[in-house]
């Protein structure tokens, strides 16, 4: 009777488990605004983003208790939401943080912590160990419809960004 009890609470949370990973999937495929849908200010809880938007890659909690939420839509796409919560654990905002105005704020000195705060995480890391470089890439619409290009932050040794660059999106830029 113990085994079976065993076996059955096995087979519960790999059925949990299974059902985890597909929602998990889904959520990461869902268009935008089926994943951004009736978030109300004040209203919707962290549980309900949750479950709408799935887990996030990244969770920080201010001093005041304040959370946001980071949410990159990547690696195909283009935009990376900040969701924000209030000490309470309800919505205050979303914010789609790759844009020209974000991206405009990338400046030499800046470490990797920062950069990952105002862009949330890069499509793509590459190593250059002969120029003793780390390129981070996002991935976005550079002119904020259909013009999909890359932009680059390049670290030093020091983990600090030592210059910026644009390139082309992978086909080419062209949405």
């Amino acid at each position: 009777m113990c085994a079976a009890l065993l076996l059955t609470a096995c087979d519960n949370q790999q059925a949990a488990d299974a059902m985890n990973k597909l929602k998990s999937f889904f959520n990461s495929v869902k268009p935008d605004n089926l994943l951004l849908k009736n978030l109300t200010p004040g209203v919707t809880t962290e549980a309900q983003i949750r479950d709408q938007m799935g887990e996030p890659e990244t969770e920080r909690t201010f001093t005041d208790g304040s959370k946001r939420l980071e949410y990159p839509r990547g690696p195909a796409g283009t935009n990376t939401y900040m969701v924000d919560l209030d000490p309470n654990g309800r919505f205050v905002a979303v914010t789609q943080v790759l844009t020209a105005e974000n991206i405009a704020k990338v400046r030499p000195g800046m470490s990797q912590d920062e950069v990952r705060r105002l862009l949330g995480k890069p499509t793509t890391i590459a190593e250059y160990p002969l120029k003793k470089e780390r390129v981070w890439s996002w991935h976005w619409l550079e002119d904020g419809v259909n013009r999909d290009a890359m932009f680059n932050a390049h670290f030093g040794p020091s983990g600090l960004v030592v210059t910026t660059s644009r390139s082309e999106a992978e086909g080419g830029g062209r949405h």
